[in-house]
């Protein structure tokens, strides 16, 4: 599993300093390294909550790539469509990151001007992390918050616990309380409690 490192401060405010990177935003990754062939300079970036919109924005902008519109979709529409005017004019690439409105539905924009330049621009959507993905992100997120878990008990949440982006972080915070109520180092009997804590006692094998 490869990952890109974020310079965004040291571990343990919550938040990681590694973008994980997989399946479920590989070709994402890709084509933001490639703003010189977004159409009329524009990427959209769509996925689920906690899904690494913003540490990727943050990545793209560190890196001198061009401008980034994080949550663009809770921008004013006549705000949002200056600064696309104002970011074509400096020949700044720009990169807006929105979460989808719905199932099956993209981000709606209902000021004509804006949503042709929008419609024409490269899209990009973030899917929800595999096995694989989803244990490094546990992985990830312990290490943001100083916390001890290791590629065992990565294993084991993985195996039973929904695979979404924000699944990894509410596990990560229920074992981290759970080990500072108790005063005790993250174990088995604390992974399965701060599961059923999520989902209740019987816990789903997910293969």
């Amino acid at each position: 599993m490869s990952q890109i490192v974020l310079p965004l401060g040291p571990p343990g405010g919550g938040a990681p300093s590694r973008i994980v990177v997989g399946a479920a935003n590989q070709a994402a990754i890709e084509a933001l390294k490639v703003p010189e062939t977004w159409p009329f300079g524009t990427m959209v970036l769509l996925g689920p909550a906690r899904s690494g919109k913003s540490l990727l924005a943050g990545w793209f902008t560190a890196s001198g790539a061009g401008e980034a519109i994080d949550d663009a979709d809770q921008w004013q529409e006549d705000a949002l469509f200056h600064r696309w005017n104002a970011a074509r004019e400096a020949g700044h690439p720009l990169l807006l990151t929105a979460t989808p409105a719905g199932e099956g539905h993209g981000w709606k924009v209902a000021l004509p001007d804006l949503a042709s330049r929008l419609g024409a621009a490269l899209h990009a959507e973030l899917g929800e992390p595999d096995d694989a993905m989803f244990a490094e992100l546990i992985l990830a997120h312990a290490e943001a918050r100083g916390l001890a878990l290791g590629d065992e008990a990565a294993r084991y949440l993985a195996s039973r616990a929904t695979r979404t982006h924000l699944e990894a972080e509410r596990l990560v915070m229920a074992i981290d309380r759970l080990s500072l109520e108790r005063k005790s180092a993250p174990g088995p009997a604390l992974w399965r409690e701060a599961l059923e804590e999520l989902h209740g006692a019987e816990q789903p094998r997910l293969f």
